[in-house]
This record gives C-alpha cells, sequence and structure tokens, in this order.
C-alpha cells in the first residue's frame, strides 16, 4: 500500500494502518494537533483505517477543517456536562457551525448561570482528558441502544435513516452519541470555548414538533483567538439592527400587536419613504417601468391557479379556510404576481410591447413561524420593491441582466455593493413534489440562469431546495453582523405561469405565443434593507438617508429668531431640519446630537448673526468652521442630490 502525503513524499506499509497511527509515526507533534485525514481530497476520521493505495493529508486542528472537528468535538463535551448537571435533558442534534457550534436539548431554558455552570463541568471533562472511541451497530441494535438510554430523538434518527445506513456512535466513557463523525481522538485539545447563548428551537425546525432549548457556543485552539472573537461578538450587538434600530427610535414592536409586525416611529417612516420615493422614481423614469396598484387579498381561486395554494398554502394568512355555506375563501397575498398578470392581460399586447414591466411597491403577508422571527429581517408583513417583466425567450438574456444591474446601482448608491454574495437557486431533484415542471424543465431554466451570470462575470454558488416552486433563481445573499446570511434581492425565471393563467402576446407571424416571465426584486423588503443598513453604517446613514439631516444649535434663547432663518433656508431646500431650543448648555447639545450620530449640526451665536453664517460641525469631519448660509445650503443639497457617502471622521 503506497500513501502519497500532501509534499509529494511517498510511505509504503504491508500492512493496513490507520489515518491517526500514519500521523504518530510521522510525528508525535503532529499526532497531537491531528483532528482528521483527509484522503484522496475527502475528511475522514483519524481512526479510518486505509488498506490501499491513496493520497493523505493530515487536517490538524489549526486548519479551518480541523477546527471544525475540534468544535464537533466539543459539543459532544458540552452534551455531556449538560446531563451531568441536569440529568432528565434529552439531547436532540449538535453540529459544528460557521463560528462555533450548538446543541439542541429537550429542557427548561437555560439561565446565564446554567451556562457559566455548564462551562466550569465541560473543564472537569476536558481535564480528564476523555477518548473518544467510535463504534457502529445494525440498526435494530442501533434503535434499542438509545431506547435504552432513553433518548426519544436519537431513536427517530435512526429509524428515519435507510436500511442499509452506516450507523455509528462515538463513546467518551459517561457519554454516548449518535454520531457519523469525524471526531478528534480526545478531548485534550478543547482548551478556548465559551457558551454564549440559549434560545428555543423546534425539532427538525418544525413548529409542530417539540420545543427544545438550543446552547450556542463556540471553540477556538487557543484563548487569544477566543478572545477575539468574543471582542467581535460585542461589537456586532452593538451594531444589531434589533438593538441599535430601537435605541435610535426607528421602529419599534408590541406584544398585543403580535410578532412580527414592527411599528415605525417618524424618523423610522421617513427613511423607508426616502428609499421608497427614490426607488419609484428610478425604475419609472430611468428603468422603464409602469406601476401598478393591486388588492392585498385575493379568493383562493387565484392562488389554485398560480400554484400557490397548492406549494405555499402554509405560508399563507387564509381567511375564512372552512367557509361553509357558499362564502368565499380569501387569504393575505404572500406575492404579487398573479395580480399583476390580470394587468397585464387586460389589454392585448403584441411583440412591440415587450417586455413590459410591471413594479409595484407591494406590501406581502407571510405566515413565519415564531422561531424563524428576528427584528425587521423576518416578519409577517412587509413592503417590497417587487416588478415582473412578461417577456419573448428571446429577450429574456438581456433583461436579466438589466435586472441585475439594476439591483447593482441600488447596492452601490446604499453603499452596500460589497456586503453581498451572488447564489443560483436551484431545485431539490430529492424532492420533486415541492417543485412544478419535469427534469427537463429545470435543467435548462437553471443553466439559462447559470449562463447569464457567467457571461456578466458574477461569480457565484449553487444551492438545491432553494429555488421558488415555478422556476430557479439568481438570488443576492448579505449577512448579518452575527453572520446569518439572508436573501436581499431576487431574480427569478419562470417559463410555466403564463400556460397556467392563458397569457400570451402576439408574434411576429401574427400568431398566439407564451411569453417568459422575470419576477424581481430592485431593493428587496424595505424592512430587511433598513436593517442592513442600520447594521452596515452602525446608525451613521449617509445624509441624504438621515430622517433628521440638520440640527440647529442656538447658544442662548436671544438667536432662537436667527436659528429659525436659518432652518426656514434649510428647509425651503429640501433638508430635514430641526431646532433645538431647550434652554440647555451648548457642550450639553452639541454631544447629543452627536450620540444621536446626524450628519450635521448648526451652532449660533451673535458672532454667527452678525456676519451671516453658521459654525459647521460634521459626523464628517468635525469643526468644519463658519460658512455663509448659502455656502452651507449649497454644500448639503448637492450632498443629498448626489447621495454621497461620506465616511465619520473615525473611520477615515
Amino acid at each position: 500500500m503506497k500513501i502519497t502525503l500532501k509534499d509529494g513524499s511517498v510511505k509504503e506499509y504491508a500492512e493496513a494502518k490507520s489515518v491517526y497511527d500514519i500521523a504518530l509515526e510521522i510525528s508525535e507533534g503532529l499526532a497531537r494537533v491531528a483532528a482528521a485525514g483527509e484522503v484522496n481530497g475527502e475528511i475522514v476520521d483519524l481512526r479510518t483505517v486505509l488498506d490501499k493505495d491513496c493520497t493523505l493529508n493530515i487536517v490538524t486542528i489549526h486548519d479551518p477543517a480541523g477546527l471544525k472537528v475540534l468544535r464537533h468535538t466539543a459539543s459532544h463535551v458540552m452534551a455531556e456536562a449538560v446531563q451531568r448537571l441536569f440529568p432528565d435533558a434529552k439531547v436532540a442534534i449538535g453540529p459544528a457551525i460557521e463560528d462555533g457550534f450548538y446543541y439542541d436539548f429537550e429542557h427548561a431554558p437555560f439561565s446565564r448561570e446554567d451556562l457559566d455552570n455548564i462551562e466550569k463541568e465541560m473543564k472537569k471533562i476536558v481535564k480528564e482528558g476523555k477518548r473518544l472511541e467510535r463504534f457502529e451497530l445494525p440498526r435494530a441494535e442501533a434503535i434499542k441502544f438509545m431506547e435504552d438510554r432513553k433518548e426519544p430523538f436519537k431513536v427517530e434518527l435512526i429509524q428515519d435513516l435507510p436500511e442499509d445506513a452506516v450507523i455509528s456512535f462515538y463513546d467518551q466513557g459517561d457519554f454516548v452519541d449518535l454520531c457519523a463523525g469525524p471526531h478528534l481522538m480526545n478531548t485534550k485539545n478543547i482548551k478556548a470555548y465559551k457558551l454564549i447563548s440559549s434560545s428555543m428551537a423546534y425539532w427538525r425546525g418544525d413548529s409542530n414538533k417539540a420545543r427544545l432549548q438550543r446552547i450556542y457556543a463556540t471553540a477556538f485552539t487557543n484563548k487569544e483567538d477566543l478572545e477575539k472573537h468574543l471582542q467581535k461578538l460585542e461589537d456586532a450587538k452593538m451594531r444589531d439592527h434589533n438593538k441599535l434600530g430601537r435605541e435610535m427610535g426607528l421602529f419599534l414592536t408590541a406584544d398585543v400587536i403580535g410578532q412580527g409586525l414592527p411599528l415605525f416611529t417618524p424618523k423610522g417612516t421617513k427613511m423607508i419613504m426616502k428609499l421608497q420615493r427614490w426607488i419609484e422614481d428610478l425604475e419609472d423614469r430611468e428603468w422603464g417601468y409602469v406601476r401598478t396598484r393591486t388588492p392585498l387579498m385575493a379568493k383562493s381561486d387565484l392562488y389554485k391557479i398560480s400554484g400557490h395554494w397548492d406549494h405555499y398554502m402554509d405560508g399563507m394568512f387564509v381567511l375564512n379556510k372552512d367557509a361553509e355555506d357558499g362564502k368565499e375563501v380569501m387569504a393575505l397575498r404572500p406575492m404579487t404576481c398573479p395580480f399583476q398578470y390580470y394587468v397585464y392581460m387586460n389589454e392585448q399586447k403584441s411583440y412591440r410591447d415587450l417586455p413590459y414591466r410591471m413594479s409595484e411597491t407591494s406590501t406581502l403577508f407571510r405566515n413565519e413561524d415564531s422561531g424563524e422571527m428576528h427584528g425587521l429581517t423576518r416578519v409577517r408583513q412587509f413592503t417590497i420593491t417587487e416588478a415582473h417583466i412578461i417577456l419573448t425567450p428571446e429577450q429574456a438574456e438581456e433583461e436579466l441582466t438589466r435586472c441585475v444591474d439594476l439591483a447593482h446601482h441600488v447596492m452601490k448608491t446604499l453603499g452596500l455593493e460589497g456586503d453581498v454574495s451572488y447564489r443560483l437557486s436551484k431545485w431539490d431533484p430529492e424532492n420533486k413534489a415541492k417543485y412544478e415542471g419535469d427534469e427537463e424543465y429545470w435543467n435548462s431554466t437553471q443553466q439559462y440562469l447559470r449562463d447569464v451570470m457567467n457571461k456578466n462575470g458574477i461569480s457565484f454558488t449553487e444551492e438545491d431546495g432553494e429555488a421558488a416552486f415555478y422556476g430557479p433563481k439568481i438570488d443576492i445573499q448579505a449577512k448579518n453582523v452575527y453572520g446569518k446570511e439572508d436573501t436581499m434581492v431576487t431574480i427569478q425565471l419562470d417559463c410555466s405561469s403564463a400556460t397556467k393563467f392563458g397569457m400570451y402576446y402576439i408574434d411576429e407571424q401574427g400568431n398566439k405565443a407564451l411569453p417568459w416571465i422575470i419576477h424581481r426584486t430592485s431593493m428587496g423588503c424595505y424592512e430587511r434593507t433598513l436593517a442592513w443598513l442600520i447594521e452596515h453604517y452602525a446608525g451613521k446613514f449617509p445624509t441624504w438617508l438621515c430622517p433628521e439631516q440638520v440640527r440647529i444649535l442656538p447658544i442662548s434663547e436671544k438667536f432662537a429668531d436667527y436659528a429659525e432663518k436659518v432652518r426656514k433656508a434649510l428647509y425651503d431646500a429640501g433638508v430635514d431640519v430641526t431646532v433645538d431650543t431647550r434652554s440647555e448648555k451648548i457642550g450639553y447639545k452639541i454631544r447629543e446630537a452627536t450620540m444621536d450620530k446626524l450628519p450635521y449640526m448648526l451652532i449660533v451665536g451673535a458672532e454667527e448673526e452678525e456676519k451671516g453664517v453658521v459654525s459647521v460641525r460634521s459626523r464628517f469631519a468635525g469643526d468644519e468652521g463658519a460658512k455663509s448660509i448659502e455656502e452651507f445650503v449649497a454644500q448639503i443639497t448637492e450632498e443629498i442630490r448626489t447621495k454621497a457617502i461620506r465616511k465619520a471622521a473615525d473611520e477615515q
């Protein structure tokens, strides 16, 4: 047996050897930090026995793949610590995830004190240096093994495995877990870890199943990296839109109104209005869209034609669902597409009328699970810049490119283009019942989007199971401050809905032809975009977006009239301006304006009034000195008009 190592050297063995034994033979130091093996490009457990020629790389805990193994092992240590302290806790699943790991338990909610005690117990387990031994059982024995240990969630997982599945376990003495691995040989290398938080989670993500408690944690190879990560989390908390947006008075929620139904204050509303007016004018005047206004609800008949009733009803708010005596079953709309189709069909269209681009500022409703909702990023009622483009197949490539270009223009204007990644969202061939169309339809439409992105030089990933039920998507993704990824903009190709609705156009030969449809957003959901902006800018928004762009600070009440003169000049120029008329010291007023993250404050007193100027202080340059009223008005209106993005002084 020949083993080719990473450096190109070759080791020959007469008998089979485990990955760990080969690492130990190379170097005891390497074996101490080994986490897994990479055999012919595939990550395997250190206990894996090699019995034929292959390439081998020893993955250490310092490698990204090795760190993941370390964290997975740490999740087992955490689960053992939980069951030591809380013997009645039932274990569910505990994977490694980006930046850490978690484990789900059937138990009462964990307090911060509980988490601290679990950490202490983990320290004891690590200090014991427990070895992890892997073993396999036949299906029936595996089920009985977990039944005897009174672990119902593990029993269910085993029952769902294929009959011929390899059912493996890892035993670390006082704790045994159903697990495919890989894992460290022992717990000694788990030296820097922290339990972050605990929250509710549903078993297998299903709100109809058991409510569990999920403990989030992280682990690193050394305390320095752990401290850096914890500091990063603290910084993220300071930028978290759910915290910062409330502190800035942009939005709030009320239990009596309901989860996922945010209330926007005048400040938050003004920001959304600015975004909306800009997007609507941009689409209408520069990108060739017509606007529609359609109902917020419809009869179930509409959704049955579109396919949403069969494929999306669980995500809809249905009214009179069990209606009898001829009463209509209605539902709040989760999308606008079928409504706009009827606008298109109101008048006969020919190929000369296409592409026909319909846009709408659409309020939509989706019945999100309570465990999925968070701040403004996932809500039950939201407003979106939604459009549907009816076009000939020959126009699709150009129009898809235009949709990408428009989305990029919007993100660039907002200063967010550096935050995003692109994803081709495909169907799941293992779950065909979720989708309409056959394999040929999906392969061809997915390849079409793939070709469009490649031609435009877009780097992208691909993900099964993320398509709409009627077609694949180009999804523009962004991560929040905690690293969770959400779709910000979506561009969907639909080559099937026209048939269901009897939509057509008259082609060049005078025949009826079925159009293709692009479903797209240019900015996406206003709520989610506002959350994105809050976190990206830490509340220090570009001047044009700020609900309060200038605050005038008179040194005393004697200068109230002059402050009003300055205010009127700015207001008449379209600037959002206020005057702080309180009888507070000027230093206090400046500190408050600074804490409110205002772009500009104008200080006016005797000297300013005498010279007809204002003393300008900005978030960008600090003290900008005295400027005439006309000069400052010209400066800020140009900044607003061009939607300039100026960095704060502490970011330059």
